[in-house]
């Protein structure tokens, strides 16, 4: 983990997974959309795998959740984060826990923690979440 961590420091980084195999993905966009986008596309990728990570809220632990994440960092995490993944077995590590994320404004809680606020189904949050992602990809163009 302390591995992963030091790429933490990179310019650019602001999470990265390595699966069982030993291979690394970066994520560099705000958000969840690179962790969405890794479960959509590489669905094995995090089996069992090692991440860390500058910010995780609740809809990005129920992602690592469904993907089957083995060991988690976070410099920020949010207690509905840290109570899905420790609901779940998966071991947490930490810098500063908050009570929520905070949206990008800083006027609430942030969409994603909000939109899986009621569920508790890896697989629910998934399509919840696939289905914001889409409406914000809509938004971009």
């Amino acid at each position: 983990m302390e591995e992963l961590k030091k790429y933490l420091e990179q310019d650019g980084v602001l999470g990265v997974v390595r699966s069982i195999k030993g291979d690394v993905r970066f994520f560099r966009h705000r958000g969840i959309f690179d962790l969405f986008n890794l479960l959509e596309t590489d669905p094995g990728f995090m089996s069992e795998g090692t991440m860390a990570d500058k910010v995780i809220g609740r809809g990005a632990a129920l992602l690592l959740v469904k993907g089957g994440i083995a060991k988690v960092y976070a410099r920020l995490i949010s207690l509905p984060a840290i109570e899905v993944l420790e609901k779940n077995g998966i071991p947490v590590t930490f810098d500063k826990q908050v009570p929520h994320i905070i949206n990008r404004d800083g006027t609430d809680i942030c969409p994603v923690e909000k939109l899986t606020s009621h569920t508790s189904d890896p697989e629910e949050a998934f399509y919840l979440i696939a289905d914001f992602v889409q409406r914000m990809n809509k938004t971009k163009q």
